[in-house]
């Protein structure tokens, strides 16, 4: 008996019956795969260019570790470690160097005086800021460029990839005030 009621249902076989639907879909993913390629590249030479403007000392990976801190809150070295994707050595040495340049702080876990809390610093706060204000501004310019209606499709599909990637959402930020020539 076929489905020709309104339930939605019909006797498609589905896409696993047409090979060129495969190849159809094969080659979509691969197109997603180009364009996420292109705009991470984008993405990184933004983040790049704004560390490169706060000195040769803070590196992508230790941006990162202080972003996660920034967002989160005080947190164990664990759970710095996990949100990172790396070892708890490898965040161990990542922490060493930042608390060393005065970023992130170390403190005791009340509940457990083996344990240590990280946090920033204000000086780590402020160097966040710094960092997301430059890149705040140089993606402000570039979706300026973009026609209004396109934008709306790229705000649904960045969320898509981000959700699917469990990365956590960035609130929206007011746009920070535009540095001014000091006369």
């Amino acid at each position: 008996m076929g489905h020709d009621d309104d339930s939605g249902h019909d006797d498609d076989p589905g896409p696993a019956a047409d090979p060129g639907r495969d190849a159809d879909l094969d080659h979509d993913v691969e197109e997603v795969i180009a364009a996420v390629l292109t705009a991470s590249r984008l993405l990184v030479g933004i983040s790049a260019r704004a560390l490169a403007r706060m000195g040769p000392s803070l590196t992508l990976p230790q941006l990162r570790a202080l972003v996660v801190l920034d967002g989160q809150g005080p947190v164990k070295l664990a759970t710095l470690a996990a949100a990172l994707g790396v070892n708890p050595s490898t965040a161990m040495r990542m922490v060493d160097r930042l608390a060393a340049a005065g970023s992130v702080s170390r403190q005791a876990n009340p509940g457990n005086r083996r344990e240590v809390v990280l946090s920033l610093t204000a000086q780590g706060r402020e160097l966040v800021e710094r960092v997301l204000a430059h890149r705040h501004a140089e993606i402000a310019a570039i979706v300026a460029r973009l026609p209004v209606d396109r934008r709306a499709g790229l705000v649904g599909s960045l969320r898509a990839l981000t959700d699917a990637a469990g990365e956590p959402p960035v609130a929206p930020r007011p746009a920070p005030p535009h540095e001014s020539a000091t006369p």
